[in-house]
């Protein structure tokens, strides 16, 4: 299947995609049409039994958002629901497809106000798209912030009204809470990302008759993360194929907090290495020993013996940072991995470790590298980068010349060039201690096997996210390794 099938569109480039079926001859007003009837679909589907309980607010607004929302009006109508439109500006005000659509609705325009809400039971929210630019005020704050009060079910058309459709951020911090979104020809990025994912309850996404060649066109470089974009990267195995071809990956592991090596390591075994290694303080080795005898223990008291491992050409994946320690000792020891060229995945200790000393990390990096940090970690290396996710996870990607995993519920891949893939399969259990270890173990798996580091960070994320749904509620992380099988066998990689 095409990348196409996962791309996220900004708000600019869905006006584009509207702009680009123009030229191939589409007219907007058959594309409202279209985006009505899906809407009314997806409500009459979900809330049938609604029917007879009372009538459907449509909440229309002055653009063509609210030229879809007088198309699903006027269908609902026609079906026998019982149906009230309210809007925020005075008819004559609309302008094109909109004014078309407002025209051929033949019931009863009111001014919008809380008093449409009483005795509704369903809301179509039309009022604003995803291009909204600044805050809800007024009649239209007056009613959002009644709806959620209320909880009445609402079915918001594209986006629900006050999100911004490029951030998942909503306006003045007042967003309506829908229960279903029904979106268009492609998600934006506020859909996935938090809070949008969850303001918008269920997320339906339905084809309006807009050709998903106009994409080859636009060229998007944000996707929902999937196999489809980087499982063909993946090496599979063959009857031929032997340990040697899956790469050696070496996981650098502390005296004191052991457990964080410990898992990675395992993650990275399970995830397709064909050897790893963990290069721990001889003090240690019982410990590590005791953690998988699949696992090779290599005894690394200082520099010299780190100089040494990097002499071997075939250890071709390094991961710094899950319960190392921070300080001088772990800079040295990650600029030494990095002028060696390998593939490397820095995280935790190791980031820390270069909180005051950004600049000269980012000095050592390539794209050869993924960063693998939380919100905290981030904040300590990029203290100025402000904005949405995706927007910092980009800023940072170029600015560091790394590929830059900023770790959440709505996980961002951002590399050097502008791409982008916003992760959206992470369930809640995934919020315990560990699971971090075991990401950054299965990035650097994933690397050791050959995967470019925007493939491997992207592909880790989204098999630890289906590793975590595989082991259920009540998961640690100690579980999600064990998990990995079951998660390859349906990937079949």
């Amino acid at each position: 299947m095409s990348a196409h099938q996962w791309a996220l569109l900004s708000v600019e480039e869905a006006y584009r995609a509207d702009q680009e079926a123009a030229l191939k001859g589409i007219a907007g007003v058959d594309l409202m049409e279209n985006a009505g009837q899906a809407v009314t679909q997806a409500l009459v589907s979900r809330w049938a039994d609604h029917k007879n309980r009372g009538h459907i607010a449509v909440l229309c607004g002055p653009g063509n958002n609210g030229g879809d929302g007088f198309v699903a009006a006027r269908l609902l109508a026609a079906s026998g629901w019982p149906v009230r439109v309210a809007l925020l500006v005075e008819p004559e005000r609309l302008k094109g497809d909109a004014a078309y659509h407002a025209n051929r609705w033949k019931g009863a325009i009111e001014p919008l106000g809380t008093e449409l809400l009483e005795g509704a039971s369903l809301v179509v929210d039309a009022l604003f798209g995803a291009g909204i630019s600044r805050p809800l005020e007024g009649a239209a704050a007056a009613v959002v912030q009644a709806v959620n009060e209320d909880q009445i079910p609402v079915l918001a058309v594209d986006v629900p009204s006050g999100l911004d459709g490029n951030s998942g951020e909503a306006m003045g911090d007042l967003a309506l809470e829908a229960d279903l979104t029904v979106t268009f020809f492609r998600p934006k990025p506020g859909h996935l990302l938090l809070p949008g994912r969850r303001l918008c309850g269920e997320l339906l996404v339905e084809d309006i008759g807009i050709p998903a060649s106009v994409l080859d066109t636009i060229r998007p470089d944000c996707h929902r993360n999937h196999p489809d974009l980087w499982l063909s990267k993946w090496p599979a195995r063959t009857a031929e194929s032997h340990k040697y071809h899956f790469g050696h990956a070496v996981i650098l592991g502390g005296k004191v907090m052991t457990g964080a090596a410990r898992l990675a390591g395992r993650a990275a075994l399970r995830v397709g290495a064909g050897l790893v290694s963990l290069a721990i303080p001889p003090e240690a080795a019982t410990v590590y020993q005791l953690a998988s005898p699949s696992l090779i223990v290599r005894p690394c008291p200082d520099r010299r013996a780190l100089e040494r491992l990097l002499d071997d050409a075939r250890l071709n994946a390094f991961l710094v940072g899950p319960g190392f320690g921070t300080g001088p000792e772990t800079r040295e020891y990650v600029q030494l991995i990095l002028n060696a060229g390998r593939a490397t995945v820095l995280d935790a200790d190791a980031l820390t470790s270069f909180s005051d000393q950004a600049q000269k990390l980012f000095g050592l990096l390539s794209e050869k590298t993924v960063l693998t940090p939380h919100d905290g970690e981030f904040a300590r290396l990029f203290p100025d980068l402000q904005g949405d996710r995706l927007r910092r996870a980009r800023q940072a990607a170029k600015r560091s010349g790394a590929v830059v995993l900023l770790k959440g519920a709505d996980a961002v891949v951002a590399h050097p060039d502008g791409r982008a893939i916003i992760l959206d399969n992470a369930p809640p259990q995934l919020a315990t201690a560990g699971t971090g270890d075991v990401l950054s173990g299965l990035v650097t798996g994933l690397l050791a096997q050959g995967m470019e580091a925007f493939d491997a960070a992207a592909a880790g994320a989204w098999v630890l996210g289906a590793a975590a749904q595989e082991a259920g509620v009540g998961m640690i992380s100690d579980d999600l390794p064990e998990m990995l099988p079951r998660v390859r066998r349906q990937l079949q990689r």
